[in-house]
């Protein structure tokens, strides 16, 4: 736990530096090309370096705080960092598909992201500016000569991205020649950094994520899914605070504005010249010079775009002073005016002189603010109602463009904390518990295999998860539970093999007790075994009998061969060791060893729990003497109705006593044994046992030399 938590602080150190590193090289290169009006930024060298080795987080990282610090010389540069964070996603995308060792390669990342970048910063200068904002941009479209706004618009989208171009081949040269000269140690170190756990390979990446694909509703989609969710129900509120925000101040000022306008235009008319302005107009003295401050007060009124002075009587709304609005149309002292709708509500207060609230309205001037001063006469008589409009209008029109501003500078935020969320999930919790999961599939895979158990256990335990969680935690019980899984198993194994080894020693002594009252068999047991052993591999290596030859029944058979001869136990000396040939009644008697034998090893298994590897020892012991043809004994059994384990008994027995001295015959040389099972094959013996022992002759003569040294092996070696 302490190395690991030593190696943590150790890569968050590096990683923290090789971050500020690229974040210092993005900030002081972009600042020297604004200050001298270079036509390129290069202030993504910083993030293509940091994406390229640290990975996708630390590069977004490293371009949302490089277009926060830029705006402190750059007031668009937080308009422009979905730009820069668009380029980190591509390089750390690129680098894990593609890499950069390959010259065709290096050309298709400066092309593509000469596109992406070029295009996009087009569209936010066109969208929030309404056009480009680069000095070098506007000469060269000004040298072209290009009026029509779809022609500025594509060639400016031309130039950027030829610019881009340019920008990204510099700085991708830029990048890849400081990371060659960071010592490859740091560089791994650096790929690593964001695991908690044994890095892993893009194939094991691969492979986890189909994994992880098979399951419904997997721990990352939903992660993924809620972190995009809360980034964007994040940026909504936050836009939606902000407009609300700015609409709410911008209508208090304009509103604060418009009443101080009306009630310096209300103090400015001279209340007892009101009816003679209604009668007289612009001939009455006093007139032109009211007018011309009203027009003076007008316009050191920002945002008031429409100023006047009516009177309202039962007849009507009447016209004193009418500056015009922004088309210039004007309405001349005397004019009687229609109330408009919005103002109905409050007629009978402006009749009665009474002071009214500003008023929202759609009929001057589309959307606007009106407040409304009363001019009262030295008996504080209200005659006239001076009014100020200021337009809301132009607010609607800007409040697209301001969600686009704050949309474009919350973006770098938003993919920052989205990208954040995504690699916590995966390092902290997705890519551990897939990991785990895989290891774990791979030890139930495993079953008893001991070798494959151990493997298991070293992948589990090689995965090294230290997230200092709960995922910790399960991983190391699992890696314990495994662990003594195994062992439990290894323990189990040796026991059973010990317990297999004494069978096995239990069964030679039967044999051998059998053996050892018959002078003429030698080492009749061991022989036999052995031929077993190489037909049965042989019928196994050919595919014949595939559905009987199972690995079991390949030990069973092996395991129980010694036992074929076990009912001899039960033959008189004088017959068994009879020197010469047997009367067909001693005959007979030497028969019954077979269905002895056959009783015998069913009294074992059923006295023996769990000894079914004797069932084959049984068929041996009882059908080794039948004969393919169906003329043997004990019952007259013919070709696959007899036991296979029995048909493979018999060729192995007939050629050691071919190949063995008896007291009543010399051995048979290795070529007329040989000669006598093919003579027998399809009659007394099955074929395929007798094709595959003449197969593996080579494994035959080492049996041979081992155990008859009377056997005449120079006709058989030629």
């Amino acid at each position: 736990m302490k190395a690991n938590t030593y190696r943590n602080k150790k890569y968050n150190l590096l990683g923290v530096g090789t971050i500020s590193f690229g974040i210092a090289v993005n900030v002081i290169i972009s600042y020297v090309s604004y200050k001298l009006d270079l036509p390129i930024f290069l202030d993504t060298i910083g993030t293509i370096i940091v994406a390229a080795m640290g990975g996708l987080f630390p590069g977004i990282v490293t371009a949302v705080v490089t277009n926060l610090i830029c705006t402190v010389f750059n007031d668009i540069a937080a308009y422009f960092g979905f730009v820069n964070t668009l380029v980190a996603i591509y390089v750390a995308w690129f680098v894990r598909k593609r890499s950069f060792r390959k010259i065709q390669n290096i050309i298709l990342f400066i092309v593509v992201s000469g596109i992406i970048s070029g295009g996009i910063s087009v569209l936010i200068q066109w969208g929030l500016f309404g056009g480009p904002q680069q000095d070098y941009t506007l000469r060269i479209l000004s040298a072209i000569g290009a009026e029509d706004e779809f022609y500025r618009f594509f060639m400016s989208l031309v130039i950027n991205i030829c610019m881009d171009i340019i920008d990204k081949s510099i700085s991708i040269a830029a990048a890849l020649a400081v990371i060659h000269f960071i010592p490859s140690k740091a560089r791994d170190i650096m790929q690593e950094m964001g695991w908690r756990q044994r890095p892993l390979s893009p194939e094991e990446i691969r492979e986890m994520d189909e994994h992880a694909g098979k399951t419904h509703h997997s721990v990352k989609r939903r992660m993924t899914l809620m972190l995009l969710a809360i980034s964007v129900a994040l940026v909504a509120i936050i836009s939606e605070l902000g407009i609300r925000l700015y609409f709410d101040n911008t209508k208090q000022e304009r509103m604060r504005v418009a009443t101080t306008a009306a009630d310096f235009a209300a103090s400015v008319v001279n209340p007892d010249m009101i009816d003679s302005y209604i009668e007289y107009g612009k001939s009455m003295s006093g007139y032109k010079e009211t007018e011309e401050m009203l027009r003076k007060i007008r316009e050191n009124a920002n945002g008031v775009n429409y100023l006047f002075v009516l009177q309202y009587r039962e007849d009507g709304c009447y016209t004193v002073f009418d500056l015009g609005d922004e088309n210039g149309n004007t309405n001349p002292p005397g004019s009687v005016l229609q109330v408009e709708a919005s103002m109905a509500p409050y007629l009978s207060q402006l009749l009665a002189g009474e002071e009214i609230e500003p008023i929202e309205t759609d009929a001057i001037n589309k959307w606007a603010l009106a407040t409304y001063s009363p001019v009262r006469d030295r008996f504080g008589k209200t005659v006239a109602y001076a009014g100020a409009v200021v337009s809301l209008s132009y607010m609607a029109d800007y409040m697209g463009n301001f969600i686009l501003r704050v949309l474009l500078s919350m973006s770098g935020l938003f993919v920052l904390i989205l990208a954040y969320g995504m690699w916590y999930t995966g390092a902290f919790t997705t890519y551990p518990i897939n990991s785990m999961a895989l290891s774990v599939e791979d030890f139930i895979g495993a079953g008893t295999d001991q070798k494959r158990l151990d493997a298991a256990v070293r992948k589990l335990r090689a995965l090294d998860i230290h997230t200092g969680d709960e995922t910790e935690k399960l991983y190391k019980a699992i890696c314990d539970m495994a662990l003594n899984q195994t062992e439990q198993f290894r323990s189990l194994r040796r026991f059973s093999e010990n317990t297999v080894k004494m069978q096995d020693g239990l069964i030679i002594t039967m044999a051998d007790l059998v053996e050892n009252r018959d002078s003429d068999t030698g080492a009749h047991v061991q022989k036999t075994a052995a031929y077993v052993k190489i037909i049965v591999e042989g019928l196994k290596k050919k595919g014949y009998y595939a559905e009987k030859i199972t690995p079991k029944f390949i030990s069973d058979v092996v395991r129980s061969a010694p036992l074929h001869d076990i009912g001899k136990i039960n033959i008189p000396d004088n017959v068994l060791n009879k020197p010469g040939k047997l009367t067909p009644e001693e005959y007979e008697i030497i028969k019954t060893h077979t269905t002895a034998g056959k009783e015998i090893m069913e009294k074992a298994i059923s006295t023996v729990e769990g000894a079914n590897y004797l069932k084959e020892a049984r068929n041996m012991a009882a059908y080794h003497h039948e004969r393919w043809d169906g003329t043997g004994y004990p019952e007259g059994l013919h070709g696959e109705v007899i036991p296979l384990s029995a048909r493979i008994m018999a060729v192995a027995d007939v050629f050691d006593a071919l190949t063995s001295p008896r007291v009543y015959k010399p051995p048979f040389t290795l070529q007329e044994s040989l000669a006598m099972l093919q003579d027998g094959a399809g009659t007394q013996f099955d074929p395929k046992c007798v094709e595959v022992f003449m197969d593996a002759l080579p494994e035959v003569k080492v049996v041979l030399r081992k155990y008859n040294e009377n056997v005449n092996m120079e006709v058989a070696d030629e």
